[in-house]
């Protein structure tokens, strides 16, 4: 299957995870239409260095993902601009650590939007499009917190477990048409948001980078290794090929064996 002809939206991919999906795609010549945070400097770096990898067109649009009306905003402005998103990938997204009792109300507001109903937004903008068009992919990029729990991250959790399940309803949804929707969960990827927890975690412990690595992947990662931003651009290549056109309302792990336990 060629994405040369396929427009492709990937929220947070400025950085991170999202960033390694949009250079998969690039180089599969897609249309890759990033959104994120950055610098003005910063995005023209990254739509040069895509841009160089591809014949295919590299675009960035702002918007506050928090805000259903910023969205809107956005979304029309893609259409206007380049027609039909052919392929949405939920992927932007935050966490903050807290028992319950202390977490502040804001930060839980905060989180559902951005985890949760940023995804509902953009998914009620496209599908629209992708049924007329008569086909789309849908990924929403969750975590292995949407199959588990882990203490402290309750709204993380409580958003990624609603993601999955907004992901099951829209696969019902769609089920006989020719768009899928899926999630797909990692578990520990060597991001800047996880390198400040392992920070984090040698400081408070009085331990080596190293030490406090080897403790985060124990605890939960039974293959002791981060997972590769690149291998998730290519799962969610494969999850956009004709091949995976019946793999729809799946929760798909990608976890070193971490749902396994």
């Amino acid at each position: 299957m060629t994405f040369e002809n396929k427009r492709i939206l990937i929220t947070g991919s400025t950085s991170g995870i999202g960033l390694a999906i949009a250079k998969v795609f690039a180089k599969q010549n897609a249309t890759v239409i990033l959104n994120g945070l950055g610098t003005i400097d910063e995005i023209k770096t990254i739509i040069a260095d895509l841009s160089s990898q591809t014949s295919g067109l590299v675009v960035h649009y702002d918007a506050d993902l928090t805000d259903p009306v910023a969205i809107q905003g956005m979304m029309d402005k893609v259409q206007r601009d380049l027609g039909t998103i052919d392929i949405l990938i939920n992927n932007a997204g935050m966490q903050f650590v807290s028992p319950i009792e202390s977490l502040p109300k804001e930060k839980w507001d905060q989180i559902i939007a951005l985890n949760l109903s940023s995804s509902f937004h953009t998914i009620q903008h496209c599908l629209p499009l992708m049924r007329e068009k008569g086909w789309g992919r849908i990924i929403n990029i969750v975590s292995t917190h949407g199959l588990v729990a882990s203490v402290n991250k309750s709204a993380y959790v409580a958003s990624k477990h609603g993601l999955i399940g907004l992901t099951k309803v829209v696969a019902l949804e769609t089920a006989e048409e020719n768009i899928t929707c899926n999630a797909l969960c990692p578990g520990w990827v060597l991001t800047p948001l996880v390198e400040k927890q392992i920070k984090t975690k040698a400081e408070v412990g009085h331990k080596t980078i190293e030490e406090a690595t080897y403790e985060l992947l124990a605890e939960k990662q039974p293959s002791l290794k981060f997972v590769d931003p690149a291998d998730i651009g290519e799962f969610c290549v494969f999850l956009c090929s004709e091949a995976a056109s019946q793999i729809t309302g799946a929760a798909l792990p990608m976890d070193g064996g971490w749902t396994a336990r």
